[in-house]
């Protein structure tokens, strides 16, 4: 009589791995837009925040070609991070950001001269936006190329939260318009609305990138840093 044959060996679900798997890519894609925005708890990339804010066509072209680099970026370095020796890491890196953003510069200049101009040479800039750089080195060639992609959208498009709100508020209370529609309609215009010129000036886009990180922080206390000096407690008027 035949031995009884031998039970198959019960196969583990793979339902939470692809559970797992899928809240990972969730959280590497949201957490970037709110509670770990490289712009308000990291303070990366203000100086195009800061510079290229006077319009709400200009932010968004802006954050549309940051968002591109960084996501095609942090793709080809994921593919390839095996390959690349350490020592030259990022000479490579720098290479492939540099290549991206000419590729998206002379796509700019050709389908939206006026805006090339309005953004001068912070898109060339892009090249050396710490975001980008800091993405690519700390998790794009750690991670495959999908967690890798969304952990760069989520930063491309928490850097575009910042930029498109400023963006927005700077254009409609300097000039009273949207996109270069007129919203708020001036005096000049025989209307009622005085534009507030300093919104057009560099300094009104410190002050809103620092309520917005206020407004951020108040939301998130966890984000704000340690004191770096504890005064003593020192009771006053002591003899």
């Amino acid at each position: 009589m035949p031995p009884p044959a031998a039970a198959a060996p019960a196969t583990t679900p793979a339902a939470p791995t692809v559970g797992l798997s899928r809240q990972r890519l969730w959280r590497a894609l949201t957490e970037p837009l709110l509670r770990q925005n490289p712009v308000t708890l990291q303070i990366l990339g203000i100086c195009s925040a800061l510079a290229v804010t006077t319009s709400l066509a200009a932010a968004l072209t802006m954050s549309a070609a940051l968002t591109a680099v960084v996501v095609m970026a942090a793709g080809i370095i994921s593919v390839i991070r095996r390959h690349i020796p350490p020592s030259i890491r990022n000479i490579v890196q720098i290479v492939i950001i540099a290549s991206l953003v000419v590729v998206i510069d002379q796509v700019i200049r050709a389908y939206l001269p006026d805006l090339s101009r309005r953004l001068s040479v912070f898109v060339s800039l892009i090249a050396t936006n710490c975001i980008v750089m800091g993405r690519t080195e700390s998790f794009a060639r750690r991670n495959p190329p999908l967690p890798a992609m969304a952990d760069a959208l989520g930063n491309g498009l928490g850097y575009s939260i910042v930029l498109i709100l400023i963006g927005t508020v700077r254009e409609l209370f300097g000039a009273g318009t949207l996109m270069g529609r007129p919203i708020l309609v001036s005096v000049d215009a025989g209307g009622w609305y005085e534009p507030l010129g300093l919104m057009l000036l560099p300094p009104s886009a410190f002050f809103l990138l620092g309520f917005l990180v206020w407004a951020v922080r108040s939301r998130w206390p966890e984000q704000a840093e340690p004191p770096d000096f504890v005064p003593p407690d020192v009771a006053e008027g002591r003899p």
